[in-house]
């Protein structure tokens, strides 16, 4: 496996390298990064799962989801939903309100207090990433910056070309 850090033997021989060799160095280097974010999510002042945080960015971002679409958004059945909507509930992260104009639903929306943890561990990660970022030099994270965007907009063109299948 190509390494961004190693030995000299297993690096890329520089910029331009096949793409399956830059695929695995970025697969080197998101796994770092999901470290770090994992790391700096659990020094939050309340410790929340991968899951329940993902869970409580779907509803900050989609308020009022019903348990069937939060399930849904993150692939998951509707038993393991509610189980883990009990949890945040139980932990007044987010509450259960009977939808205005359907009796039977019910929205699942935030607290001040979801708010709050989301707002920390979000702080936590940005903090922490500043801090990486912070060793690098100005050069190399311009580079950085510029290769994110690009990979952004190459990402961006295949989508679009999957969606269009007659191109």
């Amino acid at each position: 496996m190509t390494r961004l850090s190693g030995s000299g033997d297993d690096q890329s021989s520089g910029p331009g390298d096949d793409p399956l060799s830059v695929a695995l160095e970025v697969a080197d280097a998101v796994d770092g990064l999901a470290n770090l974010w994992s790391e700096a999510a659990q020094g939050a002042s309340l410790r929340l799962s991968p899951h329940q945080l993902r869970a409580l960015r779907v509803l900050e971002s989609e308020p009022g989801l019903n348990l069937t679409t939060l399930a849904e958004s993150m692939d998951i059945g509707p038993p393991t939903a509610s189980r883990l909507c009990d949890r945040l509930e139980a932990a007044g992260l987010l509450e259960r309100l009977l939808h205005p104009h359907r009796r039977r639903e019910v929205q699942l929306v935030l607290t001040g207090r979801g708010r709050q943890v989301l707002n920390e561990v979000a702080a936590r990660r940005s903090q922490a990433l500043a801090a990486v970022l912070a060793a690098m030099g100005p050069a190399e994270r311009a580079a950085l910056s510029a290769g994110l965007r690009a990979f952004l907009s190459a990402q961006d063109d295949t989508d679009k070309e999957s969606d269009d299948p007659g191109r």
